[in-house]
């Protein structure tokens, strides 16, 4: 039995680099590879509340999103991806001493990048990748509507209007028992309706342990993995008619808790952003929490 064990562990690990699908990271990406010519869809839940408004408007926003992200192997180091964003945002302010209710839905802006896996190394029940990935925001979201009050604000609009631009780096090391991402990214913002969202960078750190099972044996094809994730993000003032919003802007630290349920085929996941800082500028809203849900399929 221990020999049995000892010859499946040993297999695994040399297995380690190629298996179908493992842990990851639930609020951002990883350097992990797709095999070439498989597809992975992921479908993520995102519900973001914003409540914490100290200005005179009383702001109470909710965002809610469906995000379809499609990945595609090229080859062994290259990947492409596509995420189509459907999104609902509703907004409770004060205005004229009444209390009105603003929203949108529809298709956001999508992103379309190419992730390229500059390092890899693998070594016996371990793997080391560094990638790179840049690529663009397409303004696909409605970014001109409106309701009875008017047209909508640019950040309450479904759609940027925008083209951006962004890039980074994620470096992944996995061991059988855990993997730990880390991710550096910018983003570079366009014009649209006279309206700038500011540029912005984001540092982001994940670890994924391995719950359960505790040991491996031969019947081991489920998996629970136990996530703790770190995102930290700065934003500069967005900007009308060239001028700075003081109210806009700012840099967030969120702990993100969260759990995997893992196969070799596919991953059910949910993760809870909380801020532990936010130094934002004016009366930018504050976040209360983002949670998270959501699966992935290897197909």
């Amino acid at each position: 039995m221990m020999l049995n064990k000892s010859i499946y562990i040993f297999v695994l690990a040399l297995l380690l680099p190629t298996i179908n699908v493992t842990a990851a990271p639930i609020t951002f990406n990883t350097a992990l590879p797709v095999a070439k010519g498989a597809f992975v869809n992921r479908e993520q839940f995102i519900f973001k509340r914003f409540q914490d408004d100290k200005s005179p408007l009383q702001r109470d926003l909710s965002v809610n999103a469906l995000v379809s992200v499609l990945a595609y192997g090229i080859h062994s180091k290259l990947a492409v991806f596509a995420a189509v964003p459907y999104v609902q945002k509703d907004i409770d302010l004060s205005m004229n001493s009444n209390r009105i209710s603003r929203s949108s839905r529809g298709i956001a802006d999508s992103k379309f990048f190419a992730r390229y896996t500059f390092l890899q190394k693998d070594k016996l029940g371990e793997t080391l990748r560094l990638t790179g990935f840049a690529g663009v925001k397409a303004p696909t979201g409605e970014d001109r509507q409106s309701d009875t009050f008017g047209m909508l604000p640019q950040p309450l609009q479904s759609g940027s209007g925008s083209w951006d631009n962004f890039l980074g780096f994620v470096l992944t090391k996995q061991q059988l028992d855990y993997q730990m991402d880390f991710q550096l990214s910018y983003n570079k913002t366009g014009t649209a309706n006279k309206f700038k969202a500011g540029n912005s960078w984001q540092a982001d750190a994940s670890l994924q342990y391995r719950l359960s099972p505790k040991n491996m044996d031969n019947y081991n094809n489920h998996f629970v993995y136990g996530v703790l994730e770190a995102n930290y993000r700065n934003q500069e003032n967005n900007s009308f008619v060239g001028v700075d919003d003081t109210n806009s802007g700012g840099s967030s630290l969120f702990l993100s808790p969260g759990i995997q349920y893992v196969t070799r085929k596919f991953i059910l996941e949910a993760a809870l952003q909380l801020p532990i800082y936010q130094n934002l500028s004016g009366f930018a809203l504050k976040t209360d929490y983002v949670f998270t849900t959501g699966f992935r399929v290897n197909f």
